[in-house]
């Protein structure tokens, strides 16, 4: 491996002045065959302005509600697994513009662990100068093979908007990218593959914006990823983003009104819940290779 990528090792390994949270996302996994007919979005919807309403938290129409986009999302791995088993995700998202895919692709890689200070440890960020976005999360998901309740797993991440690169290269080639995926260990030769084959095809419904005062707003939606080439439907997605300067400003009345908001949908909508860990995992179980992280 070349000397700069070597060199870059340490740094990867330990962040002198690490990232700040600037997000915490409240996600909650639906059965995907409640959405089969698209009226039942709209179900969703009014389950979810119901909530807010008995919590007396507004929901503003930030840009046209029910508004629905079309993503394509691809993961990418060693044959083993190397990546995902060390806690790294590398997923590319195409975005479609009047049903035709743009140029451009979104590239991500993540660092996700229940240990703020291991994940806030691992520097994501790519080798070369470029355009890039840091992404530090604090995401929030219902306890393991439970239906209600909170746990936190942290999310390190980078986003780069790339050309229609071939991702079927080397783990070398992925490490002249983004040095921080050394740590996984995989050979350099190794062949980066899609995932069990998959090609996710994401319908991304705008959900408006919950306001939970103190100028602190959140963006909602709703994803349902299913398999591109049968039209297979795998898993839903709520959620909803907080941004903040500083974790320690997301505090008080309107830390605490996003969380009665969770729980309270969690009671709400205990029919539409999926018991599951996270989008991803779900991908990667598909196949027969070994999962060992249990996000």
């Amino acid at each position: 491996m070349s000397t700069p990528i070597a060199n870059h090792q340490a740094a990867a390994d330990t962040v002198s002045h690490p990232d700040p949270i600037q997000y915490r996302e409240y996600k909650l996994l639906l059965k995907a065959e409640h959405f089969l007919k698209s009226q039942n979005f709209h179900k969703f919807w009014k389950l979810t302005r119901r909530v807010a309403k008995d919590l007396g938290v507004a929901i503003n129409k930030r840009g046209k509600p029910m508004e629905t986009h079309l993503r394509e999302v691809i993961f990418f791995d060693t044959p083993k697994f190397r990546l995902y088993n060390n806690g790294f995700i590398l997923r590319r998202r195409t975005f479609y513009k009047n049903g035709l895919p743009q140029p451009e692709h979104e590239l991500t890689l993540k660092f996700r662990h229940p240990d703020y200070h291991a994940a806030a440890a691992v520097d994501v960020r790519p080798l070369l100068p470029c355009l890039n976005v840091v992404k530090f999360k604090e995401e929030i998901l219902p306890p393991h093979e439970k239906p209600q309740g909170m746990r936190t797993i942290y999310s390190h991440g980078c986003e780069l908007d790339t050309p229609n690169t071939i991702m079927t290269r080397s783990f070398e080639s992925i490490c002249q990218v983004f040095p921080a995926l050394l740590r996984t260990g995989a050979k350099p030769k190794t062949t980066l593959s899609v995932v069990n084959g998959l090609a996710i095809e994401e319908i991304l419904v705008n959900f408006g914006e919950i306001d939970f005062g103190g100028k602190l707003t959140a963006k909602a939606n709703l994803a349902l990823w299913r398999n591109r080439a049968t039209q297979e439907h795998f898993v839903g997605e709520y959620s909803y983003q907080v941004k903040f300067p500083a974790l320690e400003e997301f505090r008080g009345a309107p830390r605490e009104l996003s969380e009665r908001f969770y729980l309270g949908l969690q009671r709400e909508a205990a029919d539409w819940l999926k018991i599951d860990s996270t989008k991803t995992a779900m991908i990667y179980r598909m196949g027969r290779i070994a999962v060992t992280n249990h996000e």
